[in-house]
C-alpha cells in the first residue's frame, strides 16, 4: 500500500466509523495527516501546509519537538498510568512548575484532561466557595462544549446545548471595532463596558453571583484584546462584591500572548486560572485550574466534590514538565512576544493597507486576528454572522485560496487568525504572511465599498 492508498484507506475508515465533532456527518471529510514537524504538517498525497492555526491554537511548541517526545517516551517506559488517588512525580513537578509561573497566590493546581473540564471545575469551585449560584460570562466567548462550560459560552455553538436552567447570565465585553456601547475609542470602550457590567451586576444581585468567567483575551471569536484598565476594573468589581474572578487562559496562556499568562500583561491576579492547550501543546490531553490560596482554603477540611479518572495522568504531566522547561531554555515566551511586536504586527498593518477587505487587524504575541469586511466605512462583515451555505462563500473561497497556496488558516465567522506555533521561525512566518497577503485578493473580490 503506497502513501496515497494509505490516505484513501484512512479516509474510508474515518467516514464509516468516526463520528466527527461540530460537523454534519454526511458532508464532512477530514484530511488524513501523515506527519508533522515544526510549523508544518503534510498529507498522504505529498501536500505540505504551513500551519497558521496551530491546529486548534494549541500546538504552541510546534510539532514533534524532540525533547518533548523523548519525555513522553521516557515516562511511558517507567509508569504509563496511575490513579489520581496516588501521587506521582510527574504530577507533583508539573503542578510546581505551573504554579511558579502563575501570578499572586495562585499556588495549587487541579488537573483535568482539557479546557472544558477545567472551566467546569472552576465554576464548581467558585459556587461551592461562595455558596452562590449565578455565573456571568460574555457574549462572543467560548469556554468548552460540556455542561456549564457550554452554557457559559457566548456564541452560536451554545444554542443547541442550552438547558433552560437558570443561573447563567451573559453580558457584553469590550470590542472597540464593533462597540456595543457606541464608543469612539478604547478608553471610552473600557469605561462603558465596565459601567455595563456594573449595571448587570446591580439587576442580577451581586450577592447572588458566584463568579465572572472571562477569556483574558477572547480567542476563537475574534482575538479581542481588552483595553487597558478593563481587567483591573472587573477585578475591582469582584473584590467589592466577593465574586470569584475566573480567567480562562485555555487559548491565551503559555506563550500565546507573549506572556506565560495573558493576565501578566495587565498585572491582574484572578482567583482562578483555567488552562490547557499550550501547557503541553496537546501532545497528551491535559488541562487544569490554578487555584488561589483563599479558594483552596475552602476545601482544607471539607472534600472538594469532584474528580476525574485521568486527573494528573503521568504521561500528560510528564509532557507538561518537559514543555515548560523547553519554554524556559529556548526562551519561547520571549520569542512569541518579539514575533508579535516586530514581525506580525508591522506586517499585518502593511497587509491591511493593501487590501480594502481588511477592516481591522489586532492582537499580541502570536495571537492575531484579521477581520474582513465588505465595506470599511460601514464595517459590514464580509459574511453575515454565523453564515452558512451560499452566505459563507466569500470566506470559503478565501480559505480555499490559502490552502491551495500551502497555508492552513484558522477561519471563524468573518475573520482569519494568525496563530502559528510560538516557535515558528521568522523566515516561515514571513512566508506565511506573504501567502496570506496573496490569498486576501480573493476576499477583495467581494468588497463592495469605496476603496
Amino acid at each position: 500500500m503506497n502513501d496515497s492508498e494509505r490516505g484513501a484507506h484512512i479516509r474510508r475508515l474515518d467516514r464509516k466509523h468516526v463520528f466527527t465533532s461540530w460537523a454534519a456527518q454526511d458532508v464532512v471529510e477530514p484530511m488524513p495527516i501523515a506527519g508533522a514537524l515544526g510549523s508544518e504538517f503534510w498529507d498522504y498525497d505529498g501536500h505540505t501546509y504551513l500551519d497558521f492555526s496551530s491546529q486548534l491554537v494549541n500546538v504552541n511548541i510546534g510539532y514533534q519537538h524532540p525533547k518533548l517526545v523523548a519525555a513522553i517516551q521516557e515516562q511511558a517506559a517507567r509508569l504509563c498510568s496511575v490513579g489520581p488517588n496516588f501521587a506521582n512525580d510527574a504530577r507533583s513537578e508539573a503542578a510546581a512548575l505551573i504554579a511558579a509561573q502563575a501570578p499572586g497566590d495562585l499556588d495549587r493546581v487541579f488537573f483535568t484532561t482539557g479546557g472544558a473540564e477545567a472551566n467546569e471545575h472552576a465554576l464548581r469551585m467558585a459556587r461551592v466557595h461562595t455558596g452562590r449560584h449565578k455565573v456571568l460570562s460574555t457574549y462572543r466567548s467560548y469556554h468548552g462544549s460540556v455542561g456549564n462550560s457550554m452554557v457559559a459560552t457566548g456564541e452560536p455553538r451554545r444554542w443547541a446545548a442550552e438547558t433552560g436552567v437558570s443561573g447563567h447570565v451573559h453580558f457584553w465585553g469590550p470590542y472597540a471595532y464593533r462597540s456595543p456601547f457606541y464608543s469612539v475609542d478604547a478608553a471610552q470602550e473600557c469605561e462603558r463596558a465596565l459601567d455595563h457590567l456594573a449595571n448587570v451586576l446591580m439587576v442580577e444581585g451581586p450577592n447572588q453571583v458566584a463568579a465572572i468567567l472571562l477569556e483574558t483575551v477572547v480567542g476563537t471569536n475574534g482575538i479581542l484584546v481588552p483595553p487597558d484598565g478593563y481587567l483591573a476594573g472587573v477585578r475591582a468589581l469582584c473584590d467589592r462584591y466577593g465574586i470569584v474572578l475566573i480567567s480562562d487562559e485555555v487559548m491565551a496562556g503559555f506563550g500565546r500572548c507573549g506572556e506565560w499568562f495573558a493576565v501578566d500583561r495587565w498585572g491582574v491576579t484572578p482567583d482562578l486560572i483555567t488552562f490547557a492547550k499550550g501547557v503541553n501543546s496537546g501532545y497528551v490531553p491535559l488541562g487544569g485550574v490554578i487555584i488561589s490560596e483563599r479558594i483552596a482554603a475552602s476545601f482544607s477540611t471539607k472534600p472538594y466534590p469532584g474528580g476525574l479518572t485521568y486527573q494528573g495522568h503521568p504521561l500528560a504531566c510528564a509532557s507538561a514538565v518537559a514543555s515548560i522547561k523547553i519554554f524556559q531554555e529556548e526562551k519561547i515566551v520571549e520569542h512569541a512576544r518579539w514575533l508579535g511586536t516586530d514581525v506580525i504586527g508591522p506586517e499585518l498593518a502593511k497587509i491591511a493597507d493593501r487590501h480594502p477587505s481588511v477592516g481591522e487587524v489586532r492582537g499580541l504575541g502570536v495571537f492575531w486576528a484579521v477581520e474582513l469586511v465588505k465595506d470599511r466605512a460601514t464595517r459590514e462583515p464580509l459574511v453575515p454572522f454565523n453564515a452558512t451555505g451560499a452566505d459563507a462563500k466569500p470566506m470559503a473561497d478565501f480559505t480555499a485560496a490559502c490552502k491551495e497556496r500551502g497555508l492552513w488558516p484558522f477561519v471563524h465567522f468573518n475573520g482569519t487568525h494568525v496563530v502559528p506555533p510560538c516557535t515558528i521561525t521568522e523566515i516561515d512566518l514571513r512566508r506565511g504572511l506573504s501567502i496570506l497577503d496573496d490569498a486576501l485578493t480573493v476576499a477583495d473580490g467581494y468588497y463592495t465599498g469605496a476603496e
